[in-house]
């Protein structure tokens, strides 16, 4: 039996997700074991999840996959290159293959362009490109292009993190083989879709209280259907109020903030009225708005650059099957793995409860009471 793993965030689970756990079974049979890595209640562009975690990894069991397990809120704020290595590290041990939407299929073409971005000479021909005052990915591109290589593939979101997961497992020396899968649709569409659903028309569906459920698998829109929504927009003048009272100190700490970003960063919090007004005022061509999203939800959080680069002490199990039982009792001579609920020790544990007491202030209709870290428990399905 194959073990394929997924790097994921859900942010809502959607047909599409459904329709790549099912292409991974026409693959490797339906014995296969798909194992989701699913960001918690934060996601990589800077954004508290508009669902609850527990709620997302349920609806992924009962859509077809075997084991849910979360990928560490530091890792899911890190940059495409550490979102990826970090769920590489976690998934390496125990899983065959990893699967992932891509722009293109062609898992050598990805290679081909990985182990150049790996070689000695891209880090020279990238820092000329930089020192021109191109933003990163642009700068990339043109390295790229410089080596008589297709730099264009890097220009589609989903390939930048397909790039990103092919360098990972090269750099690790791991057996997990990549499994790209080509992915229809575009990635920011705003308009639904029902062939290829983009999660970002979802959610302005859901926040805007107009039909969604559609686009989502049946068993998955029976778990949604009541469930409290998050938004950033909710929790606007909660972060504005740790934005305004930050000192110079914990601004200089933050991720992201190299080069003298930050400085621009703590100028625009202490000089501009919303979160809108602040990332306008501090993005340029050389700094992403993604970036400055993840910098600041760091900053409220309390998430400094040594915390997302230090390394995670477990992974937290959210949902399982009877077959996704059998995966994690392998898992676990690879890693350590906590139930959701079981107490963790130390400073990333107290750092965990407090980031889950911070995202019920999020909740779109009135906030949430904190302790739900210590309510939460482990969704166990069991097959009739």
């Amino acid at each position: 039996m194959n073990t394929v793993g997924i790097i994921c965030e859900y942010n809502p689970l959607h047909l599409g997700h459904r329709k790549q756990i099912d292409t991974i079974r026409s693959v490797h049979g339906e014995e296969t074991c798909v194992v989701c890595l699913m960001s918690g209640n934060y996601v990589q562009r800077g954004a508290p999840a508009i669902l609850d975690k527990s709620l997302r990894a349920k609806a992924a069991v009962l859509s077809g996959a075997d084991l849910v397990l979360e990928l560490p809120v530091t890792y899911a704020l890190s940059s495409a290159e550490g979102f990826a290595a970090g769920g590489v590290e976690i998934l390496s041990g125990f899983c065959d293959f990893l699967c992932f939407g891509a722009e293109t299929d062609d898992a050598e073409a990805l290679l081909k362009l990985t182990r150049a971005l790996l070689s000695g000479s891209f880090p020279t021909l990238l820092r000329r490109e930089l020192d021109t005052g191109k933003s990163f990915p642009a700068a990339r591109q043109a390295a790229l292009e410089a080596m008589h290589l297709e730099g264009a593939l890097l220009t589609s979101p989903n390939n930048i993190l397909a790039v990103e997961y092919c360098k990972a497992i090269l750099s690790k020396g791991c057996a997990m083989k990549p499994m790209p899968i080509l992915r229809g649709g575009n990635y920011h569409d705003l308009k639904a879709d029902l062939e290829n659903p983009s999660a970002t028309s979802i959610r302005s569906l859901m926040h805007e209280g107009r039909y969604w459920k559609s686009y989502v698998p049946g068993s998955a829109a029976e778990v949604f259907e009541h469930a409290p929504l998050h938004s950033l927009k909710a929790g606007e003048r909660a972060i504005l109020a740790r934005l305004r009272t930050m000192t110079d100190a914990e601004f200089e700490v933050l991720p992201y903030g190299s080069e003298g970003l930050w400085r621009k960063f703590m100028h625009n919090c202490r000089a501009c009225a919303t979160l809108e007004e602040i990332q306008e005022a501090t993005k340029s061509k050389r700094y992403t708005r993604t970036r400055l999203d993840r910098m600041m939800l760091c900053a409220f959080l309390g998430l400094t650059a040594e915390d997302l680069a230090a390394p995670v002490p477990y992974t937290r199990v959210l949902a399982f099957n009877d077959r996704g039982r059998q995966v994690l009792k392998d898992a676990r001579n690879h890693g350590i793995f906590l139930n959701a609920g079981e107490s963790g020790e130390g400073a990333y544990w107290e750092q965990e409860v407090r980031i889950g007491d911070l995202y019920g202030l999020f909740a779109v209709d009135a906030p949430e009471a904190p302790g739900v870290e210590a309510r939460r428990r482990v969704y166990c399905h069991k097959e009739r």
